[in-house]
């Protein structure tokens, strides 16, 4: 409660005219670095009435009490946040040193010193404390690779060499189709970092990795250019564009056809066959008619046995003869 009263004051009261230019300073992650105080704050310290503090500014935060002196600047108190083997001074009649051990994410920021008057907070140059970005040189490209005759896929390959960015990774792939306007992700890895391989034999770490796109290309949709993007060491890397012809599968439409007009034919000569049967039946019934004789024929009548007249039939009979 203490320091946020005190940061409280020291701000009413500064003098923002006596702020000078931003001044800024890189430092490697997991090094130590000492921020240096301004020379016209260090020639105060001539004064033992003076009192010096430390703060830091980060992005969208309150300023944050850091140290001060005292008891004539023999003493120095930290405050409850900063009191821990991270952070250090180095005092001389020359310098005022904030010194950060074991620089982490937490310590970006902007950081200021000061000296406490009876009349306000004079402040000198602060200074902006960055990241030193490593240089890291990627290899990464995406390519078509054949497993046997029948299956094939898209893989993506990625070498960096680096020191210090070893971690966590994500893998992206892309696919930008013909029809499509802008690439689309299709398929995501979370982390990957098991599929790669380390090799410190060539002096700077080398890591290899390799991954496949688990999907298969046997749909004429599902050509396009493929793309992969690896999330690292707070970059994001695209590769090279790797294009997937998916020629379409036109057997089952060529047999599909055969097979229609197989059935066609079939039908036709059928119906053909069956006419043609017809005709020469119906041809031959009419040539055996032709060929019939008809006789008359007149049987004798008995004569009668009785006194019971008779009456018969006058009946025609007709005969068949095939001539041969």
């Amino acid at each position: 409660m203490f320091s946020h009263f005190f940061t409280l004051c020291l701000f009413i009261t500064v003098k923002t005219s006596t702020v000078n230019e931003i001044q800024v300073q890189t430092v490697r992650q997991g090094l130590s670095v000492a921020i240096k105080c301004g020379q016209n704050i260090v020639q105060d310290r001539k004064n033992p009435e003076n009192a010096f503090v430390w703060y830091k500014m980060s992005l969208g935060k309150v300023p944050q009490y850091i140290m001060r002196t005292a008891e004539n600047g023999t003493k120095y108190r930290f405050a409850r946040a900063f009191l821990n083997s991270h952070f250090a001074v180095s005092v001389s009649e020359e310098k005022f040193d904030l010194i950060i051990n074991d620089v982490s994410e937490d310590d970006i920021g902007t950081y200021f010193c000061g000296t406490v008057k009876a009349n306000g907070v004079e402040f000198g140059s602060g200074t902006l404390l960055l990241f030193q970005a490593e240089k890291i040189k990627w290899q990464l490209q995406t390519e078509m690779v054949f497993k046997n005759r029948e299956y094939s896929t898209v893989q993506c390959s990625l070498q960096a060499v680096t020191e210090s960015c070893t971690g966590e990774h994500s893998v992206y792939w892309f696919r930008h189709g013909s029809n499509k306007s802008h690439p689309g992700i299709i398929y995501t890895h979370g982390n990957r970092s098991d599929q790669c391989k380390t090799d410190s034999d060539a002096g700077s770490p080398t890591w290899t990795c390799v991954y496949d796109l688990p999907r298969s290309y046997t749909r004429y949709s599902d050509g396009g250019t493929y793309y992969c993007a690896v999330a690292a060491c707070g970059e994001i890397l695209f590769g090279n564009g790797t294009k997937v012809d998916v020629e379409e599968n036109t057997r089952w439409i060529v047999l599909t056809i055969c097979n229609v007009i197989s059935v066609v034919i079939i039908t036709v000569l059928g119906g053909l066959l069956c006419k043609n049967q017809q005709k020469r039946l119906l041809n031959y019934i009419i040539e055996d008619t032709g060929g019939l004789n008809y006789a008359a024929l007149r049987f004798a009548q008995k004569p009668y046995t009785s006194g019971i007249s008779t009456v018969m039939d006058k009946s025609d009979v007709y005969a068949q003869v095939k001539i041969q």
